[in-house]
C-alpha cells in the first residue's frame, strides 16, 4: 500500500507568505531535474486539464523561464520566473510574475518572491517552498485565484512523473 506523501500548505497573513512542504518518493537528483528541466516541468507544472508550455528557459542566476499555462479551450496565461540565486541540488530563488508572451510583467497582478529548497531524507526528497507577496491584498488575490488547489494538483502530477522515471531506472 502506498503511503500518502507529506504535504503542508500554510498561509500566514501577518507575513504575506505561503509555506509549502512536500515530500516526493524519488532521489534528490530526479526531483531537482523535474523542477529545472523544461522538458520535464512542462509535463507536470499545470493542473489538469491545463498544460504548461515553455517558450524559453535559461536556468542560471539572472536567467528566466517564460512559460504559458494553456487551458482546454486554448486560453493562455503567461508566467515568468526570474532566477536570482541557484545552489545546485540545494535551492533556487527568484521572482515569479504574470506576464505577456514576450515576458513583459503585468504589474497589476501579484508577484511572488519564491525560495525553493531541496533536501534528501532516506529514499525521499523534501521540497520546501516559501512564497512571499508584497501585500496582504496580493496574497489574498493569489489564494482566490486557486493557488492551493492548482499547485496541489500540479504536485500530484509530479508524483506520477517521478514514479514513472523511478520505474525506468529500476
Amino acid at each position: 500500500m502506498k503511503s500518502t506523501p507529506l504535504f503542508e500548505f500554510t498561509v500566514n497573513k501577518e507575513t504575506n507568505t505561503v509555506h509549502v512542504k512536500r515530500e516526493f518518493a524519488a532521489s534528490l537528483e530526479l526531483v531537482w531535474d523535474a523542477w529545472t528541466n523544461p522538458e520535464i516541468i512542462d509535463q507536470w507544472w499545470a493542473p489538469k486539464p491545463w498544460r504548461a508550455e515553455t517558450k524559453s528557459m535559461d536556468f542560471r542566476e539572472g536567467g528566466f523561464w517564460l512559460y504559458a499555462m494553456v487551458g482546454p479551450e486554448n486560453e493562455t496565461h503567461w508566467g515568468r520566473q526570474e532566477y536570482q540565486k541557484i545552489v545546485p541540488l540545494t535551492s533556487f530563488s527568484g521572482i515569479d510574475a504574470f506576464c505577456d508572451d514576450f515576458g513583459d510583467v503585468n504589474e497589476t497582478l501579484p508577484k511572488t518572491l519564491f525560495d525553493n529548497r531541496f533536501s534528501e531524507a532516506s529514499d525521499k526528497t523534501i521540497v520546501t517552498i516559501t512564497s512571499t507577496y508584497e501585500s496582504l491584498d496580493m496574497l489574498e488575490m493569489v489564494i482566490e485565484m486557486g493557488f492551493k488547489e492548482g499547485f496541489t494538483m500540479a504536485l500530484e502530477n509530479l508524483d506520477i512523473i517521478l514514479e514513472s522515471k523511478m520505474k525506468m531506472r529500476n
